[in-house]
């Protein structure tokens, strides 16, 4: 038997099973290290696993099967396609020129800016003001067109009065404000959560509802303590992984 060991979900009766089980298989393949095995174990094994029935598991390794990213050959078994593109990291290295260089190889659209409510999970963050400016962006391989990231920053009015629409589609947000705006930036808090696409993360990235992804929370303050950005992106978690660096 393989070691192969797909995560277990608990199931939402609500959706089909075949289409959880193959969304939850799918991380594993994607989210797999590259010295793991290829051997997936048998059907009756991962329903077992999952608490299916055989005929709703086979149901999705053939959807699996369909977009390329499992072979079964009868008699010797079901394997995961040795070529399957994993994932880039998302790499914390603290500074901002570490993410401008990862965010190369990528085309950005700007999808609409403009001054809004501060959103009920920020007001944290923003207690002295009833308004903040977002933008909205969408990040694409430059390659392929793919959609990679959706991002929405929310920054405090006074900077963005300063703030060129053509810098965002160049740079990231913490480059303009550091670099160009000269907003006196001291430190940001990175926080990144495994998440479900919902129905409009899932339209805007092109993978199916409920597929794995990133959710990436950045806030930005400068020296007197104030938050000047509040970055909220989600990335595809079939096209990024999660890495962190530590110095001893």
């Amino acid at each position: 038997m393989t070691s192969f060991a797909p995560d277990s979900i608990v199931l939402n009766r609500k959706l089909p099973l075949w289409y959880q089980v193959s969304q939850s298989l799918r991380a594993s393949i994607l989210g797999r290290s590259p010295q793991d095995p290829l051997r997936l174990p048998t059907e009756e094994q991962l329903a077992e696993h999952y608490g299916v029935s055989v005929l709703t598991m086979r149901q999705a390794l053939k959807e699996l099967e369909d977009e390329g990213l499992i072979s079964r050959h009868r008699r010797r078994g079901t394997f995961i396609e040795p070529d399957v593109r994993r994932g880039a990291p998302v790499r914390l290295l603290g500074s901002v020129d570490a993410i401008v260089a990862q965010q190369s190889g990528m085309t950005t659209e700007l999808l609409g800016h403009g001054r809004v409510p501060v959103p009920a999970g920020l007001a944290e963050h923003f207690p002295d003001l009833a308004e903040v400016a977002a933008y909205h962006r969408l990040r694409s391989d430059e390659k392929t067109g793919e959609p990679t990231n959706h991002a929405v920053n929310h920054i405090r009015p006074e900077l963005a009065e300063h703030v060129d629409l053509d810098d965002l589609v160049r740079w990231p947000m913490t480059k303009v404000l550091r670099d160009l705006v000269k907003a006196d930036i001291s430190r940001i808090t990175d926080t990144v959560e495994a998440r479900l696409a919902d129905p409009e993360t899932a339209r805007l990235l092109q993978v199916p509802l409920l597929s794995p992804i990133l959710h990436y929370t950045g806030v930005t303050y400068d020296t007197e303590g104030r938050v000047l950005d509040v970055a909220v992106i989600h990335y595809r978690g079939d096209r990024f992984s999660f890495t962190v660096t530590l110095d001893a």
